[in-house]
């Protein structure tokens, strides 16, 4: 079982920045996968970023590629979303989740079930970006 928590949402200006956080608990925190996704209003929820157990490997959601970056503490049982010129379509619920593959051999087809897969889901935290 892993319990996540979110951190760092609010309201942040068109092209600032602003750090997403997520802390696990438990002790097998590097036995995962972690993700971020989100969900705006009116729309389902999508994948933004991902990064396998050591951080070696990561891949993002077109709409966020040299923008966003993910990385994590395996010290400390947290996974950032850092967030660069965020626009004001980034706005949304962002959530973390673990998944129980540690990593990939390559990207995982959109589509795949893959993304389907993560099996543990914190609550969320709101961004709103001010244009």
């Amino acid at each position: 079982q892993v319990h996540l928590v979110e951190s760092g949402g609010g309201l942040v200006q068109a092209g600032a920045s602003l750090r997403l956080s997520c802390v696990a608990s438990g002790r097998t925190f590097e036995s995962y996968a972690m993700g971020w996704f989100r969900r705006a209003p009116g729309k389902e929820r999508e994948f933004v970023a991902a990064i396998n157990w050591s951080g070696s490997s990561t891949f993002y959601a077109d709409s966020v590629k040299g923008r966003f970056t993910i990385s994590r503490d395996n010290s400390k049982n947290l996974v950032y979303l850092q967030m660069n010129s965020p626009k004001p379509e980034d706005a949304a619920v962002y959530y973390c989740a673990a998944h129980p593959l540690r990593s990939w051999a390559q990207r995982p087809a959109d589509g795949s079930s893959w993304y389907s897969e993560f099996k543990y889901w914190g609550q969320g935290t709101q961004v709103t970006v001010s244009s």
